[in-house]
């Protein structure tokens, strides 16, 4: 794969699994995934506003997301850290405020290739129905959408920038 090169596969009916390649060193997207003044900055496709985030990134942690689409609507996102290895991989339970369907379970993994970073983000559904309605709900355009803007966080002197204002 190359940079900007999205792909989803279902290798089983609970499972949709993302992949992406980011010019980035694995620790630059660990913290672009989990810090949340970093994660504010690109969660959600173009449109979508990220309004509302914290991380308790730890075994036990809790987490919480909230984005507003263009029409106004807020989507509430939330869940538990089940395991944390940074910069390498975390393992987090989610759930919807408005959609009960379920434990679903998120593994991401980031593996350094030469300076770029693979992401593998695969999610396990507790059914085939639940997997395939989120399918037909646009989710694998959000994802390549919101990816990108992950991107142009990555690149350029962004993240650095970033950075030295959090400090």
């Amino acid at each position: 794969m190359t940079p900007s090169e999205f792909q989803l596969e279902t290798p089983s009916d609970d499972v949709i699994v993302h992949r992406r390649v980011f010019a980035a060193p694995p620790a630059s997207v660990f913290d672009a995934l989990t810090k949340p003044h970093l994660l504010r900055r690109w969660y959600g496709p173009p449109g979508w506003t990220c309004t509302a985030c914290t991380m308790d990134l730890r075994v036990g942690g809790s987490w919480r997301i909230v984005t507003r689409k263009p029409d106004g609507q807020e989507i509430i996102q939330s869940g538990e850290f089940l395991e944390v290895a940074a910069p390498l991989r975390f393992v987090k339970t989610e759930r919807w405020a408005d959609w009960d369907v379920g434990e679903i379970v998120v593994t991401t993994e980031l593996v350094d290739q030469n300076g770029v970073t693979l992401l593998i983000v695969t999610t396990r559904f507790p059914s085939k129905d639940v997997r395939d309605r989120l399918l037909a709900s646009g989710a694998a355009q959000h994802a390549r959408d919101h990816y990108a803007k992950l991107a142009t966080l990555l690149s350029g002197d962004e993240l650095d920038r970033l950075e030295k204002q959090v400090k």
